[in-house]
C-alpha cells in the first residue's frame, strides 16, 4: 500500500467519536474506547459551577479506578466550587479534576470540541477531501478522496501544504491546519502546494463530504484486498459487506488495518462477526469486576477464506478488537509491526452548555482473556515498515502477506 501512515482529513481531524458501545482511537495520546448508550445530545443551559458540579459526580460514581487515583474526591469540589463564575473557569476546574486522575484518555470537551466528535459520527463532513501526514516536519498530501474537490482539482499524493489563504502552516499542527481548512459549505478556501520543487496555488470550494472508510481491490494472483482506514461512521458495516461482495470470487482476503486508530466498536463486532460461527469477540471488564461479553450471532455459516490481517503500531482500540478476537480464534494470520495496545474502556457523557466528557470506566479483554492495555498484539509475521517506501511503490509488509496468503491457498 503506497503511502499508508496515519491519515488525517483535512476538511476534519478525526477526534474523539463515538455512539452506543464504541472504541476509537486517534493519535497519541488519545488512542480510546468508548461505551456510550445514552443519546449524544444535550440541549439543556447552565451556570458553569452546575456544569462543574455535575461533573464532579460523574468523575466520583463513574470512573474505572473507584480510588480516583487514591485521592478525596470532595477536595476537589470544596476547592473550587464557589470559585467558579464563568464558563473559562469551569473548563479549568473540570481539566485540572480529570489531570489527577493521572489518565489520558480521560478528558474534558468544550463545544466546539465536543461538535466535533458528533459531526464525524455521520461520516459527513465539509471540507476539501485530502488525506495528510506530517512528515519529518512537512504536511504531505496522503491521498485524495474521489470525486471532492481536493481530487478533481489534480491535487496528488506527496504534494506539500505550504500556506493556506496566504498562511504559512510551518510549525502548526494537523489540528491547526483543519481548522484553518474547514469553513460553511459553498465557501473558499486557497491552498498553495509545493510538487517537485515548484509553488501550485488551488482555490477550492468547500462542501460537504462523505468520509468512505473501506476500499477494496483484486490484487494479482486473485486474492482480496480491503482497506479499513477508519471504523467510524454508520456506513462502514455495509461497505465492508459491500467489499466482501464484490471479491467473492476471490481465494483469499488480506485486511489491511494499518493506522486505523478505531472507531465504533459495533462495527469492529460486525467485522469480526462475518467469520465466526458463535463465541464471544471481546469481553468489557467494568470497575466492580464484573465481565458483560459481546457475542458473535449464532449462525451456520461464516466466512471461510484465507485471512491475512496487516497491523502496525497505528492499530489500535477497534481495530485491536478485530485483530486479536480474529488472530485467537485462528482464523486470521496478523503480518506487519506490533499494534498500540490500547485496552481502556472510555464513556461519552453528553453535559450541558453542548460540551462533553470522555471518561474511563472500564477495560476489555480479547476472547482468550488477554489484557492488551499497553502491550499490545504481536503479529505473527513481523515485517517493519521503513519510512523510506513512504514515497515509493514498495510495501513490504503487503508483499510478504500475499506470499503468506498464496501459501495458505495452497495447502
Amino acid at each position: 500500500m503506497k503511502k499508508r501512515s496515519i491519515a488525517i482529513f483535512l476538511m476534519s481531524v478525526l477526534s474523539l467519536v463515538l455512539a452506543f458501545l464504541t472504541v476509537e482511537a486517534v493519535i497519541h495520546p488519545s488512542y480510546n474506547i468508548f461505551l456510550a448508550n445514552e443519546n449524544l445530545k444535550n440541549n439543556s443551559q447552565v451556570a458553569p459551577k452546575k456544569l462543574f458540579v455535575n461533573s464532579w459526580k460523574i468523575i466520583k460514581k463513574r470512573y474505572y479506578d473507584a480510588t480516583l487515583n487514591h485521592q478525596d474526591w470532595d477536595r476537589w469540589k470544596d476547592r473550587y466550587v464557589d470559585m467558579i463564575e464563568t464558563e473559562e473557569d469551569a473548563y479549568l476546574a473540570i481539566n485540572t479534576m480529570l489531570a489527577s486522575l493521572d489518565d489520558p484518555y480521560s478528558r474534558f470537551l468544550d463545544a466546539a470540541e465536543y461538535s466535533e466528535q458528533i459531526t464525524n459520527i455521520d461520516s459527513k463532513i465539509v471540507g476539501i477531501g485530502v488525506n495528510i501526514t506530517s512528515l519529518s516536519g512537512k504536511i504531505v498530501v496522503v491521498s485524495t478522496v474521489e470525486g471532492t474537490p481536493a481530487q478533481k482539482s489534480g491535487i496528488q499524493s506527496g504534494d506539500i501544504l505550504h500556506k493556506i489563504d496566504g498562511k504559512d502552516v510551518h510549525g502548526k499542527s494537523i489540528s491547526e491546519i483543519a481548522q484553518l481548512i474547514r469553513g460553511e459549505a459553498g465557501t473558499s478556501v486557497t491552498l498553495q502546494f509545493l510538487r517537485d520543487g515548484n509553488k501550485l496555488t488551488k482555490t477550492l470550494l468547500r462542501e460537504e463530504i462523505t468520509i468512505k472508510s473501506v476500499n477494496h481491490k483484486v490484487l494479482p494472483d486473485n486474492v482480496g484486498y480491503i482497506q479499513i482506514t477508519s471504523f467510524l461512521g454508520s456506513n462502514v458495516p455495509d461497505d465492508f459487506l459491500a467489499s466482501m461482495k464484490a471479491l467473492k470470487y476471490t481465494k483469499g482476503i488480506i485486511l489491511d488495518l494499518r493506522g486505523n486508530t478505531g472507531g465504533l466498536l459495533p462495527n469492529a463486532v460486525f467485522v469480526v462477526d462475518m467469520f465466526l460461527n458463535g463465541g464471544n469477540i471481546v469481553s468489557i471488564v467494568d470497575r466492580n469486576g464484573i465481565k458483560n461479553n459481546i457475542n458473535a450471532q449464532g449462525k451456520t455459516v461464516a466466512v471461510e477464506k484465507p485471512l491475512v490481517i496487516l497491523v502496525d503500531g497505528g492499530t489500535a482500540s477497534a481495530s485491536e478488537i478485530v485483530s486479536g478476537a480474529l488472530k485467537d480464534y485462528h482464523k486470521a494470520v496478523l503480518v506487519g509491526e506490533r499494534t498500540y495496545g490500547k485496552g481502556m474502556v472510555q464513556k461519552i457523557y453528553p453535559m450541558p452548555n453542548q460540551t462533553g466528557m470522555n471518561l474511563t470506566i472500564a477495560k476489555y479483554l480479547t476472547p482468550n482473556g488477554s489484557d492488551i492495555n499497553k502491550k499490545g498484539i504481536n503479529p505473527d509475521y513481523k515485517v517493519e515498515y521503513s519510512p523510506k517506501y513512504y514515497y515509493t511503490d514498495k510495501d513490504p509488509q503487503l508483499d510478504e502477506a500475499r506470499k503468506i496468503m498464496n501459501k495458505m491457498c495452497s495447502l
